[in-house]
């Protein structure tokens, strides 16, 4: 019993000291069980310091059902004065073996993938991101209709300091 308690008491002191500092804005909005190519995950930013700047990343859980090799994304920043800044974005998923990247113990993996490097926000107002998937099978025009393996989609914003 005391090994137990020794080795949860381990556990928890590395969740605590591991608690990450860059962190500004971190969070997920699940798509369910597939992720349709009309369904747009959009995030409202919190206000951020103007002086400062910050490093964006977009965060995607997926599982052995992800049927693609890399992940194209529409990630558009929409700013106060209406503004909006899009770009298509591609990530590879997998080593070459077919096994998913990512962090995680489970079939559940958890990506973080960079989106925007030292950006600054000097508009007062409301930012905001929107998250479209973009995948197409080889020799298709037509997007997939429903992304597999996709379960969860997130939004991070780091400070560079």
């Amino acid at each position: 019993m005391k090994i137990k308690n020794s080795i949860l008491f381990i556990l928890l002191l590395l969740m605590v000291i591991s608690c990450d500092k860059r962190s500004i804005f971190d969070q997920y909005k699940s798509v369910g069980n597939a992720w349709h190519k009309d369904s747009i995950v959009t995030f409202e930013l919190p206000k951020l310091d103007p002086k400062k700047s910050f490093n964006m990343y977009v965060n995607v859980r997926d599982n052995d059902n992800y049927p693609f090799n890399n992940l194209f994304l529409i990630v558009s920043l929409e700013q106060p004065n209406h503004q909006i800044k899009v770009d298509t974005l591609e990530y590879q998923m997998t080593n070459p073996d077919g096994t998913l990247l990512g962090n995680g113990f489970s079939d559940i993996k958890e990506n973080k993938l960079f989106y925007k490097n030292k950006v600054n926000f000097t508009q007062k107002g409301i930012y905001k991101i929107h998250i479209k998937q973009a995948n197409r099978q080889t020799g298709k025009i037509d997007g997939v209709s429903l992304l597999l393996g996709i379960s969860d989609v997130g939004f991070r914003i780091e400070s560079t300091e």
